[in-house]
């Protein structure tokens, strides 16, 4: 292969250096097996698109609707989708330069600095529109992009410049599409005028404000630009003709001599055939990308994301409870409402990344946390609705019939009622478990949003009969399902699986959200005129609520006094120590060798009070940071003296980097001992909750109390926050060998950033704090379980 490489190259170059114009077609298909791009993203976007009676359809006030959304990390382009949300269409773009001293490549060999395009006096971002500046790090050049979507079409606009800071320097873009969601089956071609891209009826066409200097297409580590460029030359392939495969596209720019710079636009415009992707791209232009700009940001009179954020009534006061100046709390407001879909109404995304996506094969659709949970997608709603969005909420819980098990889910043969483990967001099933707490938590929601008068009676009891009540009889009688590989018994509260997803049994997070999903069922049944269903669901939460301690808390373990909550057990006796389940290549340990924060969650909906006594027991075992790393849960960042805390899932968790080399999380599809799952941010919030709760328990929600849980855990969470003002699924706890990216302490890792439930998470806190009462707090269970 490197004698061919070599070969094809040096042919490549003599070409170049002819001059000859003739078309030529890149050899090497398919190229280099592919992957996903850098998942600690440091920007994510779209248009702001307003519903027309609670759907999205072209012709409302916003116009035609915008399915393009864009990821940044590492200072350049990473995944931009196309379609659905998660349907990916391009890996990266990022700037290659050539320098008197040898080439230079974003993102390897460069630093970055981000910030947002629209602000407020204040510094809050008003759009999720960004500028990159990129700056080599041998202070040769600098790179300054915005970036942004087309409101009024189907469009990614970069605006460039490019300065010669020492000697002189040739910018190349590099554009690596994945179209139709895979790294594959792409097809190309490169003119000067433009880079094409095409798998099966989707394209793309990367239209620059100037014709490129030379252009060029090749399979990936073999006759693409940028290896090219390495070896001396840019490639002059046209086409990939009939092969298909991992391409790249790549266009030169003028050279610089020092103390000069050339700004180029580029508009990638995406649809079904050739000409329909560069009649986007055209009409951007043709607008003009200024005014786009403005279109986006909703300046004047346009309507666009100024409008969103002034349409939400609670989140002036929301941003007051924060310590820096209210700027997390405006990101997380744009964050959240990034991550849905344009197509399906109210359809939730975890994240808009694929974890540890440098390591992920791309051969394969993948949608990654581009997908629904309806446990994220709680988080997520009920942050809209501590916002004052009134129309997210109701437009999530609408939805959620398309993700609810019945006998019109494609290949169900078994109980229906339960909601999917994972879709897509137009329902393709993905993962099919059973987690009790997925099926609670949408009653959890409908009762709330019927409280707020958001939802009226008629449309409650409409969604009672739909889609409630099967979810409620499910959380009482569980039953026989039959769908797909998942053929087993379910007898609730043991559940399939837990909100971690890797063990089943008894769980006090997921009998939490079945206790409070049961009791405000039961509320609701008894306003619909069911007073069967009533009766029956609240004696089942009852009975559910008189169990957990028996069931979950051990009193012989073999931590502290003994005395605490488990994270799950698989029986009913907390006390036997038997082993629960492997996952993530971790070994399987006793249940008592296992806490999680899931006990905290008994508080937070109202099931058990703050100073409960197993509560507090649990408490010192959760924060004990004398353990050994292994079943060690909390740790804290910072200087001594001012320090943040953060908690792991549970002890003995593998979702995370290998400890042992740094790589990340299941690299090949083997699962390794060395894997450690790291601190995730939202626990921190969490805890903030607990702590409010606490304090109002106690009557001591003063000034004094409620300023130190905001410098303590606000705070906390605005510290994990990176340049972009954007919150991470887990950061860098500096156990172990460093990572692949070598994080900082503290620093967001490679598994999933932004992750919606920690922006939902920070939100609600400081909705909970404005309020001075816990926002997940159901009353009737509060009223029911503490005396």
């Amino acid at each position: 292969m490197r004698l061919f490489k070599s070969l094809i190259l040096a042919g490549a170059a003599a070409s170049v250096l002819a001059g000859t114009a003739n078309a030529q077609v890149a050899p090497g298909a398919p190229g280099e097996p592919p992957t996903w791009a850098y998942a600690a993203k440091v920007g994510a976007g779209t248009a702001y698109e307003a519903y027309v009676d609670g759907a999205y359809r072209d012709g409302g006030p916003t116009g035609t609707v915008s399915k393009v959304w864009f990821s940044i990390a590492d200072g350049v382009l990473t995944e931009t989708m196309y379609g659905l949300i998660h349907e990916a269409q391009i890996k990266q773009l990022r700037l290659a330069v050539m320098t008197d001293s040898g080439l230079a490549v974003e993102g390897t060999d460069t630093d970055f600095a981000v910030d947002y395009l629209h602000k407020d006096a204040e510094g809050r971002p008003l759009s999720p529109a960004y500028r990159v500046t990129t700056t080599d790090r041998a202070g040769r050049f600098a790179i300054d992009k915005q970036v942004f979507t087309d409101p009024d079409g189907q469009a990614l606009i970069l605006r460039v410049t490019v300065r010669a800071l020492k000697g002189g320097v040739t910018p190349y873009v590099l554009l690596e599409p994945h179209m139709a969601n895979t790294g594959v089956d792409d097809r190309g071609e490169a003119a000067k005028t433009g880079l094409f891209a095409h798998e099966g009826s989707v394209h793309l066409a990367l239209r620059p404000s100037a014709p490129f200097e030379a252009a060029s297409v090749g399979f990936m580590d073999v006759s693409d630009g940028l290896t090219g460029l390495k070896a001396g030359a840019l490639p002059a392939y046209t086409t990939t003709g009939d092969a298909s495969g991992n391409i790249m596209l790549t266009g030169a720019l003028p050279r610089l001599e020092q103390g000069q710079s050339v700004s180029r636009d580029f508009v990638i415009g995406f649809g079904d055939s050739r000409v329909a992707a560069e009649a986007q791209a055209d009409a951007a232009f043709a607008t003009g990308l200024d005014e786009v700009l403005k279109r986006f940001n909703g300046e004047g009179e346009r309507l666009g994301w100024e409008d969103y954020i002034a349409s939400l009534t609670d989140l002036p006061r929301l941003a007051a409870q924060g310590t820096d100046g209210g700027k997390l709390a405006y990101s997380s407001a744009l964050m959240i409402k990034a991550l849905e879909d344009h197509t399906y109404a109210g359809a939730l995304i975890a994240s808009l990344s694929n974890p540890w996506g440098d390591t992920v094969d791309a051969s394969k659709p993948s949608t990654g946390y581009k997908a629904v949970w309806p446990r994220d997608f709680y988080q997520v709603a009920m942050a809209f609705a501590a916002l004052g969005d009134k129309a997210t909420p109701l437009a999530a819980f609408h939805y959620l019939p398309q993700v609810q098990v019945g006998p019109d889910t494609p290949g169900n043969k078994g109980a229906g009622g339960w909601f999917l483990q994972k879709t897509h967001v137009d329902g393709t099933l993905e993962w099919m478990a059973v987690q009790l707490d997925q099926t609670a938590m949408p009653l959890m929601l409908g009762h709330r949003l019927w409280t707020l008068g958001w939802l009226t009676d008629a449309d409650m009891a409409e969604m009672y009969a739909r889609m409630l009540k099967p979810a409620a009889d499910f959380l009482v009688d569980g039953g026989k399902v039959d769908i797909d590989w998942n053929q087993n018994e379910i007898r609730p509260p043991f559940t399939q699986q837990e909100r971690w997803e890797e063990q089943q049994g008894y769980s006090p997070s997921t009998t939490a959200a079945v206790v409070a999903g049961l009791t405000v069922a039961a509320e609701m049944a008894r306003a619909t005129g069911d007073a069967a269903g009533a009766e029956r669901y609240q004696a089942a939460a009852d009975r559910y609520a008189a169990a957990i301690e028996a069931t979950m808390f051990t009193t012989n373990g073999d931590f502290g006094d003994g005395r605490y909550y488990v994270r799950i057990t698989r029986n009913t006796d907390p006390n036997d120590k038997a082993p629960i389940g492997t996952a993530n290549g971790q070994i399987a340990p006793p249940e008592d060798h296992v806490i999680d924060g899931g006990f905290l969650e008994l508080v937070r909906y109202g099931v058990r009070a703050a100073n409960d006594e197993h509560v507090v027991a649990t408490l010192g075992e959760y924060d004990d940071t004398a353990r050994e790393d292994m079943v060690r849960v909390r740790y804290d960042f910072g200087p001594a003296g001012d320090q943040t805390p953060g908690w792991r899932r549970y002890g003995v968790d593998g979702y995370g980097e290998d400890v042992s080399d740094g790589k990340g999380y299941g690299v090949g599809g083997v699962m390794a001992p060395g894997q450690r799952g790291r601190v995730w941010p939202f626990f921190t919030g969490e805890r903030g909750h607990y702590e409010l709760a606490r304090a109002l328990q106690a009557g001591a929600a003063d000034d004094a109390s409620l300023n130190a849980i905001r410098q303590t855990y606000v705070r906390g969470m605005e510290r994990f926050a990176n340049a972009g003002l954007l919150l991470p699924e887990q950061v860098w706890d500096g156990v172990g060998h460093p990572t692949w990216h070598k994080e900082t302490m503290g620093e967001g890792t490679n598994s999933a950033t932004p992750l919606a439930w920690t922006h939902a998470e920070y939100l609600k806190l400081l909705r909970s704090l404005a309020d001075k009462a816990v926002w997940d707090r159901y009353a009737p269970v509060e009223a029911r379980f503490i005396k």
